[in-house]
């Protein structure tokens, strides 16, 4: 994945205090600095070898925003590798006396920051837990971790966390609704990003590059081998991917997280198809497509697909 930096930069002083490389972006961390200082004095602060310690953003006590240390990179914010390596850390001017509160400037680009953050990212949606276990692993969704998480420390400050759950329904407007939706029949409808209406006939991209395709009546179309004719693709940003060549695809089954659909290449053991002629337990050959993200069936059990049933 190609990582970006935030267009809402106004100060760049990239800190020595960093590691190259990231497992992912995947989770927003917030912290305080414990001073209602500018940018620039908090790139002076990183700048430090000594100090040991850097975020990827800082916003000053005036709305500012700095950056220390480029998302493709880790910083070293939070006390756990494990949490910078998926996290984009923000650091907050604040007051030195707790509730440590953060002046509205501050405050109103934070919410500007994290939204850029999470669209960029692919983040659809920030989940907030009171719960620590929730949050430092990850569970029901959670993806905001703070810094109290990890060492004996009260940062974010009271005034922060008390607003987390704030912070996230506020980004979360700016996100807008989840494109997802399960109905009462129990099937699988996708809503396009930009224009909020459902689409048919498409592949659509969720998440870290997975595409799932959506049939002609609307439904994601999932656990079995299928024929797709040549179609359209939609990013997950909503933009047109351009036109996706036709195929017999295999759709693997629902699972908890609602990453639904996914397609496979090498290998793969067909329980379940759509086509009469192939129907049981068989081996079947994908090849890698579009990129290795899905991959189209060339032969069953040794045989081209057109030996059991025309390409329609």
């Amino acid at each position: 994945m190609g990582y970006t930096n935030s267009k809402l930069v106004n100060y760049t002083r990239i800190s020595p205090n960093r590691t190259s490389g990231r497992t992912c972006i995947d989770t927003i961390t917030i912290h305080c600095v414990v001073g209602q200082c500018s940018v620039e004095t908090l790139g002076t602060l990183f700048a430090a070898p000594s100090k040991r310690a850097s975020s990827n953003y800082g916003i000053g006590y005036d709305g500012r925003v700095g950056m220390y240390v480029e998302e493709k990179d880790r910083s070293w914010c939070t006390s756990s590798t494990y949490n910078d390596n998926r996290a984009i850390t923000i650091e907050v001017a604040s007051d030195t006396t707790e509730p440590l509160a953060v002046r509205q400037a501050a405050y109103d680009k934070l919410i500007l920051l994290v939204t850029d953050i999470c669209k960029r990212n692919g983040i659809k949606k920030l989940v907030w837990s009171n719960n620590k276990n929730e949050r430092m692993n990850h569970l029901n969704g959670c993806n905001m971790t703070v810094h109290r998480d990890y060492a004996n420390k009260s940062c974010p400050g009271t005034w922060l966390y008390e607003r987390m759950g704030q912070i996230a329904a506020a980004v979360n407007a700016q996100l807008g609704p989840e494109p997802w939706e399960k109905w009462s029949d129990g099937e699988w409808r996708y809503k396009n990003p930009e224009t909020g209406e459902y689409v048919a006939d498409m592949w659509v991209e969720s998440g870290r590059n997975l595409w799932y395709y959506i049939g002609p009546d609307g439904k994601m179309v999932h656990g079995g081998l299928t024929f797709v004719h040549e179609c359209k693709g939609l990013n997950n940003a909503g933009g047109d991917a351009g036109a996706f060549p036709a195929g017999w695809f295999y759709f693997q089954p629902d699972n908890e997280n609602g990453c639904l659909g996914m397609m496979k290449t090498g290998n793969i053991t067909i329980a379940k198809s759509t086509t009469d002629k192939v129907q049981g337990f068989n081996t079947a050959v994908f090849s890698e497509a579009h990129n290795g993200h899905f991959g189209a069936c060339v032969s069953v059990n040794g045989k081209a697909v057109k030996d059991y049933t025309e390409l329609p």
